[in-house]
């Protein structure tokens, strides 16, 4: 493996140099201008807000109404530009070899934000049938299988599946997308979450619709203690 990388080294995913980080495809340079969110946004959705107090509440979680159902997110950077192009090519163009890299910026969110050592299983965003059939991989399943083994921590599958055949979320406002999401979400094995705390792991949290769900239907039916979640990209909404 070694003289491959001598005779044909790794090229960066962004700037297509050589990449100086083992088993990455992303270089240090670049690495270090992508735009990480910082651990101080909203208690609960990582909104980024300029407050410098990580403690606080944004205007959507500081609302009973409108905040979500699962107790605390992290997520690794904005939902833009290079970041956005490298998220849309794992999740649509099975550049699955990205994974390594994007786990490295999952444990950092998850440890500016949470403490791993508090989360009991590590469930995936589940998919429908569709989808997976259509990509021929889950990838949020690959995801959390990989942040599962980076912390040490319980991974199950097929825990939580879709109900019926919601519309696709992307271009719906954030009122259709809460009325989208609704009853979509049904759990299975409910011993292995009840009583526990949950972290569920996505590519992308836009207005957390879908996770909120997901979160209610394990606290409601499975009595889930607490419901984290973790994406490796939040959109600046």
């Amino acid at each position: 493996m070694r003289l491959v990388n001598i005779f044909f080294p790794r090229r960066c995913e962004i700037c297509n140099r050589a990449v100086d980080r083992p088993r990455r495809h992303i270089c240090s340079s670049c690495m270090m201008r992508l735009p990480f969110i910082s651990p101080e946004g909203c208690a609960v959705c990582a909104r980024e807000m300029r407050t410098g107090h990580h403690e606080l509440l944004c205007g959507v979680c500081g609302n009973k109404q409108t905040r979500p159902h699962f107790d605390r997110a992290a997520c690794a950077f904005r939902f833009e530009d290079v970041p956005r192009r490298l998220v849309l090519d794992y999740k649509f163009n099975t550049h699955i070899w990205m994974v390594e890299d994007f786990t490295d910026f999952l444990e950092g969110a998850l440890r500016s934000r949470m403490n791993p050592d508090l989360v009991d299983v590590v469930l995936p965003m589940p998919s429908t049938a569709f989808h997976d059939a259509d990509r021929g991989y889950n990838q949020s399943e690959i995801l959390a299988k990989s942040i599962a083994r980076r912390i040490g921590r319980m991974y199950a599958a097929d825990v939580i599946e879709r109900k019926g055949a919601p519309k696709r979320q992307a271009g719906l406002s954030a009122e259709e997308r809460m009325e989208n999401a609704k009853g979509t979400f049904a759990v299975q094995k409910k011993e292995l979450v009840r009583g526990r705390t949950v972290l569920i792991v996505d590519d992308v949290l836009t207005t957390g619709a879908t996770l909120s769900e997901c979160a209610l239907a394990l606290k409601k039916e499975a009595l889930a203690w607490r419901v984290w979640v973790l994406t490796l990209a939040r959109a600046l909404m």
